[in-house]
């Protein structure tokens, strides 16, 4: 029986998880049916473990004990504060990986020991690393990292014979990748990549909540960005209009009792209409536009050799999106496989072949980024030591091996300081030092002794550098995870236990409920009560339109909610508001 091996899409603002069978990529759901697992982690109240629509459902209320998109912070050294306890992002990401983890094994009924997780083809050597990182927390082997837009166009067009030129669009929650990719028979390859890792649909809800506050200040004179609890509402507020506006011109915009003014009640009640959310979001959408420009020229082709437009990722739903690309590429784009599950249907395609499954295509990735050396040399019009010399060039096949013969300026020169960049400008200070490390004990001999400096970058975009001296074999070498700091041995293992102490030691396939950290302290009870009569006035304007059952059931928490109010029992109000807002959020979903 041969080794399942899972493909995860681990995303800005939700994620999923597959597998081949069949010879065909099947998107797993979890107890509910549902395949797609928002992004968001949280700790409830009584210490309860929250992972998904749970923890985003919480943070609304509750935005201090949940942690959401994540991924933008993987391969920095930030760290975020979940319920009053520290957490480096591998730690949050993992918490996910493992709620997936779990999802496939209750699905498929025996333990899932490996993985193929997709990564935006711009992220860096560090992000990637933190991803690998991520996966090792939760238990996973992660025997492949894949480009997104790669995996994408592997969902796509499998199985589809003839040679066609792809260009891959591929717009997130957070990131933002273009890819074109050629086509022939079963063979996928990458021709070139750009993309932005901090641009996606959680920039447009941004928008939207900075339209929202702005129109608060203005109508109602009152400012609510300090408040975090106003401020997650807005943003739950922004998405549902943004999604609305997917498919219609014009959407209310209305929240009772968001605020307060001199002790009354400040409701929100606003219109925004397509053409204005579009001219908000139209910076974004252009400068996607213009990574576009770039991967063609990075290919060397033109928009006219481009045979079909694919588009990924939640925000592409968004009208402009195709337009625009439309204008420019001369045809309208591809949208028929679901825009937030065809990178997770990829990532497990590519586990079929790693398993030895049949399936249809052969993959062949690219690096997105230049990598090279810095030496001596002419710049601005005269001689520096930073001049950038690339080694790998952006868009080089992968794994790739290049190596760069370098000679000693000086006489009896004994050491040589070998430092590693990434990016594209010609002054090697202006990109990004990813490793240096020092070759000593050279041969005493004159200048243009001869030092080799190779780089091997491998298939999951981690880069091995080794400088070796040409005459006497003398060697050093490094492996470079990042630009920054990352996590190792004890590290990962401590990290590892963490999150295994939060799920505890039930069974994974359902979300555990132990208790961790501090407890924060509860709301004042004149929030609560604020709280609720929100809840209650937006709970009776949506009955109307329910069926009976879910009615009935709206009905009691009401009454119970009032009778709660009219006892001033304001400790007993936590249970039926939480329940009337979760049964609220789902009606609405």
């Amino acid at each position: 029986m041969k080794e399942s091996i899972i493909g995860i899409d681990l995303g800005t603002t939700n994620s999923e998880v597959s597998i081949i069978e069949g010879g065909r990529a099947r998107v797993i759901g979890d107890e509910t049916g549902r395949r797609i697992l928002p992004s968001v982690v949280g700790i409830a109240e009584d210490g309860t473990l929250l992972v998904g629509e749970p923890a985003r459902n919480q943070y609304i209320l509750y935005p201090e004990r949940t942690v959401r998109s994540i991924k933008r912070k993987m391969g920095s050294e930030e760290r975020v504060d979940l319920a009053g306890q520290i957490y480096t992002p591998q730690e949050i990401s993992a918490i996910i990986l493992k709620r997936l983890k779990a999802i496939a094994e209750a699905d498929l009924g025996h333990p899932i020991q490996k993985a193929v997780i997709t990564v935006p083809a711009y992220f860096s050597d560090a992000q990637r690393q933190a991803t690998r990182e991520a996966g090792e927390i939760a238990g996973l082997e992660v025997v492949r990292m894949i480009n997104e837009p790669t995996a994408a166009a592997l969902a796509y067009e499998a199985g589809h014979q003839g040679q066609r030129r792809i260009m891959v669009y591929d717009l997130g929650g957070g990131t933002f990748d273009v890819s074109v990719v050629s086509m022939e028979d079963a063979v996928v390859e990458v021709l070139a990549s750009h993309g932005n890792n901090s641009l996606g649909g959680d920039d447009f809800d941004d928008k939207i909540v900075i339209f929202l506050t702005d129109h608060l200040k203005a109508h109602h004179g009152v400012d609510v960005r300090d408040s975090r609890r106003i401020m997650a509402r807005l943003r739950r507020i922004a998405e549902t209009a943004k999604i609305v506006l997917s498919d219609a011109p014009f959407v209310r915009i209305e929240e009772a009792y968001l605020a307060e003014k001199n002790g009354d009640p400040v409701h929100l009640s606003v219109e925004l209409s397509r053409e204005d959310y579009e001219a908000l979001i139209a910076p974004f959408i252009e400068e996607t536009l213009a990574a576009v420009h770039i991967a063609l020229k990075g290919a060397g082709l033109t928009a006219s050799a481009i045979d079909e437009v694919l588009l990924v990722g939640g925000s592409t739903r968004t009208p402009l999106v195709s337009q625009r690309l439309k204008k420019i590429m001369g045809k309208e784009p591809r949208g028929e496989v679901d825009p937030d599950l065809c990178v997770t249907m990829g990532a497990a395609i590519q586990g079929g072949m790693i398993a030895g499954e049949e399936v249809s295509a052969v993959l062949v990735d690219v690096t997105p980024y230049t990598f090279g050396t810095s030496a001596l040399g002419m710049l601005h019009g005269g001689f520096s030591p930073h001049c950038f010399v690339p080694i790998i060039h952006k868009n080089n096949p992968i794994p790739v091996t290049k190596t760069e013969a370098f000679q000693t300026c000086t006489d009896y020169q004994k050491n040589v300081e070998v430092k590693v960049y990434q990016g594209e400008d010609p002054d090697a200070t202006h990109n990004t030092l990813i490793g240096e490390f020092m070759i000593e004990g050279l041969s005493p001999v004159p200048a243009g002794n001869v030092v080799l400096v190779r780089l091997a970058l491998d298939s999951d975009g981690i880069l091995h550098v080794t400088s070796v001296e040409k005459s006497t074999g003398l060697e050093k070498s490094i492996t470079i995870h990042g630009a920054v700091s990352h996590l190792k041995g004890t590290e990962l293992t401590t990290a590892r236990d963490r999150i295994y102490s939060l799920f505890g030691e039930q069974d994974v396939a359902t979300i555990p409920s132990p208790t961790v950290g501090a407890v924060a302290a509860e709301s004042s009870h004149h929030h609560s009560v604020i709280q609720a009569r929100a809840l209650v006035e937006k709970a009776e304007r949506s009955i109307e339109n329910i069926s009976e059952e879910d009615r009935d059931e709206i009905i009691n928490l009401i009454e119970t909610i009032r009778d709660t109010l009219a006892a001033s029992k304001f400790d007993d109000l936590k249970e039926p508001v939480e329940q009337l807002s979760d049964i609220l959020y789902y009606l609405e979903s």
